[in-house]
C-alpha cells in the first residue's frame, strides 16, 4: 500500500517496520512529529524525556539492553546531548540504535542555523540523510542494518524541508527483532580512561571499515548522464532542487551518507565530468572533503553558506536566469509562533512573566516571550473585522514616551478599540478604575453594567480628580518624566542598599522580602519610621513571594524618596534582611 507522508511520519513508519522497541526523544521543531507518530504504534514504547540529553541516555541504555531504539531532537537539541553522543560511539549498541537530528536552514524555528553534520565528524560517527519522505523510512530501516553490523549509534540528519514535506511512501510489515541478550562487559560499556584508550581504537578501526562500506552503501547513488560535461554533487533537499532546475543536463552524486564520505566513489565521479559543482545547504562539509582529495569543485563560491537553498537560489546563482516556478498570489496573516499546547514549559513561562523575571538562556521557545506583537494583532483585527482589548493597568501613566501606554509604545494610538485601565497605580492610588473606547462601544458597555452600578460605581470625587488627572497630563509631560525619575531613584538607591527590587517600569516597585510574617513586621516598623507601605503574602501574591509594594508618585520629591530608602535601611538592617 502506498501512502503520502509527511518526512517526520515515515520516519516513524520505519522505526515500526525496523522492529524498533522504544523511542524516547525531547521535543523540538522540526523534530516533534517523529515521535508523536510513533507513539501511535503499540508495538512502540514511546516518551517524552526532562530534555534531550536524557532523551539519548535511555535510547543507549535500552540499545545494551538488546533493543532497537531511537532519540529524536532537533539541531541544537544535540548541544545538551552531546556527553552521551561521544560517549555512545565509544559504548557502542546491542541493538541498533539510531538518533534523529532535524536542522533547520531558514531558522523557521530556531534560534541558530548549525549544521549537525560536525557532530557527526567529530564523534567519529556515521551519518545518514534522506532526501524524501520514502527514503525516511527506508534509511531509517537500512541505518539498523549498519548500526548492528558496525556496533554504533547512527544519526539521522534531518532539515525542515524533508521533515515536513510530503511524498509517496511505500508501506510494508513490520519485522520483529528478538532482543539481543545482554552481555555484561564493563571493560566496553564503562568508559574509565584505560577501556577508553582501547575503545578509541576500536572507533578509528570502524570508521575505516565504515569509509570503505560507504562507496557500495545503499545510501548514496549515482546518476550518470551520457553527454553530460556538468557532475553535481549534493544531498539532502538540495538534490530535489537541482534536479528541478538543471533535469537531464547534468549527471548527480546523491550523498545519502555524509559521513564518512566515500573516497573512491567520489573521485570515480569527478573523473567522467568536466565540470563539479557542490551543491550542500549550511556548510562546506561535502566541498571540503572534495578539495582534501585533490579536486577542483565550485561550491560555497557560487552559493551562500546561510538560509536554506530554492530552486529560484540556484537558478539564479548558477544559470544565470529565473526559475519556472508557480507563486501563490495570496495575503496570508501572519501567525507568530506560540508555546505548543500542553507544554509543560507553559507553566514555568507564566511565572516567569508573572514576576516579572528575565532568563539568560533556557530553552529556545522562551524566546517567544519577548514582547506582545500589539502591531500584528491590531493589523489581523482590522482585516478580520475584529475588535482588540488592552489592558493597560500597570503600563497606563508609564510606558510610552509622554506615558500614553502599550498604544503610544507601538505607535498604535486610535487603533486599539477598548482600553481598560486603573486609577489605583500610576495615577495616584485612588479606588477604582476605568475603560475607554468608541463612543457606541461605551453606549453598549453602559447598558451592560447598570446591574452594578449601585455596588461597584466610583465616588464622584474620585471621577472628578480622574478627569482632571487626564486634562493635566494632557497639557504636559512633566508629570510622567517625574514619575519615571522618582521610579528610577528609588530603585536604585534600594539596589544600592542591598534590597531585593523586581525589576519593573511599573510605578509600583515590589520590595521581596519572601517570608508573610516579615512582611507584615516590616511594614509596621517602617509605618513608625514615618513610612506608610503595606506587605502583601499569599493569597495576593504567590506562595514564598510575600513582599513590601512601595508605590512611587509624581508628586514625590527626591528628599522624600530618600527618607523612604533611609527608614527601608534601617528596618532592614534591625530585621537582617540587609547587612
Amino acid at each position: 500500500m502506498r501512502k503520502l507522508m509527511l518526512g517526520n511520519e515515515a520516519v516513524a513508519r520505519g522505526l515500526y517496520e525496523a522492529g524498533c522497541r522504544l523511542v524516547s526523544s525531547y521535543p523540538g521543531t522540526p523534530s516533534t512529529e517523529i515521535t508523536e507518530e510513533a507513539a501511535k504504534y503499540d508495538e512502540i514504547y514511546a516518551e517524552w524525556a526532562p530534555n534531550e540529553k536524557v532523551a539519548l541516555e535511555v535510547a543507549l541504555g535500552a540499545s545494551i539492553a538488546g533493543g532497537r531504539s531511537f532519540c529524536g531532537m532537533k539541531h541544537v537539541g544535540l548541544n545538551v546531548a552531546a556527553d552521551p553522543l561521544f560517549i555512545g560511539a565509544y559504548i557502542g549498541v546491542a541493538g541498533g540504535m539510531i538518533i534523529g537530528v532535524a536542522d533547520d536552514p531558514g531558522m523557521h524555528s530556531s534560534q541558530n542555523e548549525q549544521d549537525s553534520r560536525h557532530y557527526a565528524i567529530a564523534a567519529k560517527l556515521p551519518m545518514v540523510e534522506p532526501t524524501d519522505s520514502d527514503e525516511c523510512k527506508e534509511f531509517v530501516k537500512a541505518a539498523y542494518e549498519m548500526s548492528e553490523a558496525f556496533d554504533t549509534p547512527v544519526i539521522l540528519r534531518l532539515n525542515t524541508r524533508i521533515s515536513h514535506s510530503q511524498s509517496v511512501v511505500e508501506l510494508c510489515d513490520r519485522t520483529e527483532k528478538p532482543l539481543v541478550p545482554y552481555e555484561k562487559n564493563p571493560a566496553k560499556r564503562v568508559m574509565m580512561p584505560g577501556n577508553a584508550k582501547k575503545q578509541h581504537v576500536v572507533v578509528e578501526e570502524r570508521l575505516r571499515r565504515l569509509a570503505e562500506y560507504a562507496n557500495d552503501c545503499p545510501f548514496n547513488r549515482v546518476e550518470d548522464r551520457e553527454g553530460a560535461k556538468l557532475g553535481i554533487i549534493t544531498s539532502g533537499p538540495s538534490y530535489q532542487y537541482a534536479k528541478e532546475v538543471f533535469g537531464d543536463t547534468a549527471a548527480f552524486l546523491k550523498i545519502g551518507m555524509p559521513n564518512p564520505l566515500p573516497d573512491r566513489l567520489i573521485l570515480d565521479f569527478a573523473s567522467r565530468y568536466e565540470r563539479i559543482i557542490v551543491i550542500e545547504e549550511l556548510d562546506d562539509i561535502l566541498e571540503t572533503h572534495c578539495r582534501k582529495l585533490g579536486l577542483q569543485v565550485d561550491g560555497k563560491n557560487l552559493l551562500p553558506n546561510i538560509d536554506e537553498f530554492s530552486q529560484e537560489l540556484l537558478a539564479d546563482r548558477l544559470l544565470g536566469k529565473k526559475a519556472d516556478c508557480y507563486r501563490i498570489e495570496a495575503d496570508i496573516p501572519a501567525r507568530p509562533p506560540v508555546l505548543c499546547p500542553g507544554c509543560p514549559h507553559r507553566g514555568v513561562f507564566y511565572l516567569l512573566k508573572k514576576l516579572g523575571l528575565y532568563v539568560s538562556g533556557d530553552i529556545g521557545c522562551y524566546t517567544l516571550g519577548n514582547a506582545a506583537p500589539l502591531d500584528k494583532i491590531c493589523a489581523l483585527a482590522e482585516k478580520y473585522d475584529a475588535l482588540v482589548m488592552v489592558d493597560e493597568c500597570h503600563s497606563a501613566g508609564v510606558l510610552g514616551k509622554t506615558g500614553r501606554g502599550i498604544t503610544e509604545l507601538y505607535n498604535l494610538r486610535g487603533q486599539v478599540d477598548i482600553l481598560t485601565g486603573t486609577l489605583g497605580k500610576a495615577f495616584g492610588g485612588a479606588v477604582g478604575g476605568f475603560t475607554t473606547g468608541r463612543k457606541e462601544i461605551i453606549d453598549m458597555l453602559r447598558q451592560r453594567s447598570r446591574p452594578y452600578l449601585f455596588s461597584n460605581s466610583l465616588p464622584p470625587a474620585v471621577v472628578g480628580a480622574g478627569i482632571e488627572l487626564f486634562r493635566m497630563l494632557a497639557e504636559s509631560n512633566e508629570l510622567h518624566d517625574r514619575l519615571v525619575a522618582n521610579v528610577e531613584h528609588f530603585r536604585a538607591g534600594m539596589m544600592a542598599a542591598g534590597f531585593d527590587i523586581k525589576p519593573t517600569q511599573s510605578a509600583i516597585c515590589a520590595v521581596m522580602l519572601y517570608d508573610a510574617k516579615l512582611s507584615q513586621d516590616f511594614a509596621a516598623k517602617l509605618q513608625e519610621e514615618g513610612v506608610f507601605v503595606t506587605g502583601f503574602y499569599y493569597p495576593v501574591v504567590p506562595k514564598g513571594q510575600a513582599r513590601i509594594r512601595v508605590q512611587v508618585s509624581a508628586g514625590h520629591t527626591f528628599e522624600q524618596l530618600d527618607r523612604c530608602i533611609a527608614a527601608f535601611k534601617k528596618v532592614g538592617k534591625e530585621l537582617n534582611v540587609i547587612k
